[in-house]
């Protein structure tokens, strides 16, 4: 049973990450509104603008470059990534070169590609880029929470009181984190705010990987790759029952 059950409105909330691993795609699977926190500041080196994939010799990240130069203290949805450095075309080339042997390749790969291509000038976008890329891995796994960005919302603040508060402009009824957020997140004004806290309860799991050993928690994309729309099964949503597809040892 997902942790929608009996929870009223729930809402969750996570910056804007490039290729995401799976845990951020439960937090999504069990909303009813996610939130893309892109008016904070932009933490350099961080998921925001890179993740990891499976090759033959082990992880490897991708990494979107941006333009940081008198940029000091921007927020994240006025962040620039530097196309002169033709990233997107070595992104594509990375993804086709260790994933091209993936059962699911052709028809992943048709759904991220034109994102990639169709970036155009100098600069674009990381958030919209993005959140993109995001909604498109959602649309096919079919999973329907609806998104806001949270620079579209009149909140302000900083910390448990910024989320709090988005949470009251949208009504919700349960806030759903990840567990990484107990370290600093003050639940007791949530309640305070008529506002249940929970936490997501994914915990990573195994999947067919090519290359080997399994490597837990890389992007998404090692998921759908060799997954398909069996990712679901992962994500604790409802589906038929499928048969995984045998490993391979390539």
């Amino acid at each position: 049973m997902g942790v929608k059950a009996d929870k009223g409105k729930v809402v969750a909330i996570h910056q804007p990450n490039y290729i995401p691993w799976l845990g951020y795609f439960y937090k999504i699977a069990h909303a009813d509104v996610f939130v893309f926190l892109d008016m904070v500041m932009y933490p350099g080196g961080s998921f925001v603008n890179r993740n990891s994939i499976k090759t033959p010799n082990g992880p490897a990240l991708l990494t979107v470059p941006v333009l940081t130069s008198n940029r000091a203290g921007q927020l994240i949805n006025e962040v620039r990534t530097a196309n002169i450095h033709r990233w997107a075309r070595r992104h594509l080339a990375m993804l086709r070169n260790n994933y091209g042997k993936a059962q699911y390749f052709d028809e992943i790969f048709a759904l991220l590609q034109p994102h990639y291509k169709g970036l155009s000038g100098d600069t674009s976008s990381l958030a919209d880029f993005n959140v993109t890329l995001i909604r498109t891995i959602c649309t096919y796994l079919g999973l329907n929470a609806r998104f806001v960005c949270a620079s579209a919302l009149e909140v302000s603040g900083s910390k448990t009181e910024l989320l709090r508060d988005i949470c009251l402009a949208l009504g919700a009824t349960t806030y759903l984190s990840g567990t990484g957020a107990k370290a600093y997140q003050e639940d007791s004004k949530f309640e305070e705010a008529g506002i249940t806290s929970i936490y997501s309860t994914f915990s990573p799991p195994t999947y067919p990987q090519m290359f080997g050993a399994f490597i837990p928690n890389l992007s998404i994309i090692d998921v759908v790759m060799n997954c398909g729309k069996s990712t679901r099964q992962l994500l604790d949503v409802e589906a038929e029952a499928a048969e995984w597809p045998a490993q391979r040892a390539v």
